[in-house]
C-alpha cells in the first residue's frame, strides 16, 4: 500500500506548478521589476494619453490668434502666446495627437513592410533573393536624409498621407535587412522543417511558426521604426517641407525658429515640442533595451546577478 503524499507537500508543489504553467505573469513581474521598462512605458504613456484627451485639456483653437502676442507662461496660457497670439499649450497638446498619429501609423507601415521583403527574402532565396537584396541595399546605399528631403519635395503635398508614405519607402530598409538575417538562421531549425513536411504554405510556416519566435526583434523593429518617424516628421516639417498649417510638434519649431523666437526669449514656444521629440524618443529606447533584456537570457542574467550584487 502506497503511503499518502503530505497535503502540505500537496499544496506546495501545486502552487509551484501554478507559477510554472503561467509565464505571462513571471513575464509581467520581471517587467515591472525592470526600471528602464516602467521609465520607458511611463513616458510613452502620459504622451498617447495627453493626446487623446487634448480637446478636455483646452477649449482653445491652435491656430486663434485673439491674444495679445508673445506673452509668457501664466494661468490664462500655461505655455505662453505666440507671436501671432496663439495659445502655445494649445498648439502643444493638439500636435501630440498629431505627431503621434503620424508617428505610430508610419511606424506600423514600416515594420510591415520591412518583415514581408525580409522575412520572405529570407525564406525563399534564390532569384527573389537576390532581387529584393538589391533593393533594399539601394535603399541602405543612398544617404537617409536627401532621399528625404527629395521624395518630400517631389511628392504631392497632401498632408499626412504624404509625410506618411516618405518615412515608410525610406525607413523599411534596415528593418528588412536585420529579418532577413535572422529568418536565414532559423530557416532549418527542426520545428521549421516538420512543417515543410506537414506540408504548410511559405507564408503559413514564415507567419505563424517562424514569426512568433522572432517577437522581440520584430517589436524592438517597430519601436525604432516609430522613433524615426517622429524624427523624419518633425524634420522635415521643421525645414519647411511638410503642411505648414497643420499643427505639429515640427511646425512648431518650424514658426519659432522662422519668427525668431530663439533671439526674442519666447523660450516657451520651442522648448515644449523639443522637448516632447526628446523625452518621446527616450522613452521608446528606454522600453526596446528593457524587452532586449527580458527576452534575452544572457542580458537576463546578468540583470539577476546585478540585482543580487546590489542585495549583497
Amino acid at each position: 500500500m502506497q503511503p499518502e503524499a503530505s497535503p502540505v507537500l500537496t499544496n506546495v508543489s501545486t502552487r509551484t506548478q501554478g507559477r510554472r504553467k503561467n509565464p505571462l505573469l513571471g513575464t509581467v513581474r520581471r517587467f515591472f521589476q525592470n526600471k528602464k521598462a516602467v521609465v520607458g512605458a511611463s513616458l510613452i504613456t502620459l504622451f498617447i494619453v495627453l493626446a487623446i484627451i487634448a480637446p478636455l485639456l483646452t477649449h482653445l483653437s491652435p491656430n486663434a490668434t485673439s491674444f495679445l502676442p508673445l506673452q509668457a507662461p501664466s494661468g490664462a496660457h500655461p505655455l505662453g502666446t505666440t507671436s501671432l497670439g496663439q495659445d502655445v499649450f494649445s498648439q502643444f497638446v493638439f500636435g501630440t495627437r498629431e505627431t503621434l498619429s503620424v508617428a505610430i501609423i508610419a511606424g506600423a507601415g514600416t515594420t510591415v513592410l520591412s518583415m514581408l521583403v525580409g522575412m520572405v527574402s529570407g525564406y525563399v532565396g534564390g532569384l527573389m533573393d537576390e532581387v529584393l537584396q538589391l533593393v533594399t541595399n539601394v535603399f541602405l546605399i543612398i544617404p537617409g536624409l536627401p532621399l528625404v528631403i527629395v521624395l518630400a519635395a517631389v511628392l504631392p503635398k497632401s498632408g499626412d498621407f504624404t509625410m506618411v508614405m516618405v518615412i515608410i519607402l525610406t525607413g523599411w530598409a534596415w528593418g528588412a535587412r536585420v529579418l532577413r538575417a535572422q529568418i536565414m538562421a532559423m530557416r532549418s531549425l527542426p520545428y521549421v522543417e516538420s512543417a515543410k513536411m506537414g506540408g504548410e504554405s511559405m507564408f503559413s510556416i514564415v507567419f505563424r511558426e517562424i514569426m512568433p519566435n522572432m517577437f522581440s526583434l520584430i517589436f524592438a523593429n517597430l519601436l525604432f521604426s516609430i522613433i524615426y518617424a517622429v524624427l523624419t516628421e518633425s524634420g522635415l516639417q521643421f525645414l519647411g517641407l511638410g503642411d505648414l498649417k497643420a499643427v505639429n510638434w515640427g511646425t512648431m519649431l518650424y514658426w519659432a525658429d522662422t519668427e525668431g523666437a530663439l533671439l526674442s526669449g519666447a523660450w516657451w514656444w520651442f522648448v515644449p515640442p523639443g522637448l516632447a521629440i526628446a523625452l518621446f524618443g527616450a522613452g521608446l529606447a528606454l522600453l526596446n533595451y528593457a524587452v532586449d533584456e527580458l527576452t534575452n537570457p544572457k542580458l537576463r542574467s546578468q540583470s539577476r546577478r546585478r540585482r543580487r550584487l546590489q542585495r549583497s
